[in-house]
């Protein structure tokens, strides 16, 4: 991620240690996948678990609508904002 940010000349910034409330997006998404993904499946291989994490993704971005985007899907939101 360091030489990627260097190459790309983003600048990175980090929250503090301790403090998940500074990313809030990012955590709420984490214990979402969390509780609906790998707490809910018994991966037999690293094949398996890419099929399942995918499928669970498709399922996040094209199926499930988010309150977040006034119950609306991210594609058809995606659409309507370009």
């Amino acid at each position: 991620m360091f030489f990627w940010s260097k190459r790309t000349g983003l600048k990175l910034h980090f929250i503090q240690p301790g403090k998940p409330t500074q990313n809030a997006f990012v955590e709420s998404f984490n214990g979402k996948f969390r509780d609906y993904c790998p707490d809910l499946h018994w991966f037999v291989s690293l094949g398996d678990a890419r099929e399942e994490i995918e499928s669970w993704r498709n399922h996040y971005n094209h199926v499930r609508p988010h309150r977040s985007l006034g119950n609306k899907l991210p594609a058809v939101f995606a659409q309507e904002a370009a």
